[in-house]
């Protein structure tokens, strides 16, 4: 029987928006929103943080289409909180305007948890390609340094990151996201010009270890962040002591982790599901 073409760009950007169950601003920017999917019945709801991809740029979007990933893990009992954020082509993105903004709206989920039964003993990150790294990122920001300005008193943990073709290592793996995504965009993103230290606050590879459990997510066929790169990333975080693994699924590329209706994504909800299970209760 022959396989399916791997998805394309165009299959994940056709996706439809879907509406949220609430939608919780957490500044003042247009992009800075989140949206709230709530399963059915009584909580309290395990909680997964879910990070779309993009390269940082305003024009691939990315804050829709994965409202399809969020409506079908919501009616798997999952509670979704959907992050947007601001991204370069919009002002104040870049350094430090994104990283605090996926910051501020993963804290805001203790605001929000008692009004809507979250469990925040039980969360998991998401994220796909960059919010693979911010996904990665977000969970390490208990180890940013006390100079950084994307520093806050006390973040809020996260258990486990599941990376969908993200990138863990901007200096290490720099090179690789600037093929499709641009030779100028890390160092826009994180103002390399005028930073001595660009890396060190804004690289999950930087901040280890983070405590969180890591899997690498990548399809066999992705070119944008081929799977060695998730091996590369995983073997770091070993070293650091925490755990890691990495997934190749087969027959799959970089959009086909984020199109619900895809075999590669079915792959991913086992993924989810195992590490929420693991997590300490």
């Amino acid at each position: 029987m022959a396989q399916a073409e791997p998805a394309a760009l165009v299959d994940y950007m056709r996706q439809p928006h879907h509406p949220a169950d609430v939608v919780v601003p957490y500044g003042p920017a247009p992009s800075q929103i989140a949206e709230l999917f709530l399963p059915k019945g009584r909580g309290p709801h395990p909680l997964v943080i879910l990070l779309h991809g993009g390269c940082f740029l305003k024009q691939y979007e990315g804050f829709a289409q994965t409202s399809a990933l969020a409506a079908d893990l919501a009616g798997r009992g999952y509670a979704v909180w959907n992050v947007e954020y601001r991204k370069l082509g919009e002002p104040g993105a870049g350094y430090p305007g994104t990283f605090q903004d996926v910051g501020a709206a993963v804290d805001r989920l203790r605001i929000e948890a008692p009004k809507y039964d979250l469990d925040l003993e039980r969360v998991v990150a998401v994220g796909h390609s960059a919010g693979g790294h911010l996904a990665l990122w977000a969970a390490s920001r208990g180890r940013l340094p006390a100079e950084s300005p994307l520093r806050v008193a006390d973040p809020l943990k996260i258990g486990a990151v599941v990376s969908l073709a993200g990138i863990g290592d901007l200096q290490g793996q720099g090179k690789v996201f600037a093929l499709p995504c641009g030779d100028d965009t890390l160092d826009r993103l994180l103002d390399t010009a005028h930073r001595k230290a660009p890396y060190a606050d804004t690289s999950p590879g930087a901040l280890l270890p983070s405590g969180a459990r890591v899997v690498m997510v990548h399809g066999v066929f992705d070119p944008v962040m081929p799977p060695y790169t998730g091996r590369d990333y995983a073997l770091k975080v070993r070293a650091a002591g925490d755990l890691a693994k990495v997934v190749t699924i087969p027959d799959a590329a970089h959009f086909d982790l984020v199109i619900p209706t895809t075999p590669a994504w079915k792959r991913i909800v086992g993924i989810i599901d195992s590490e929420m299970k693991a997590l300490p209760r």
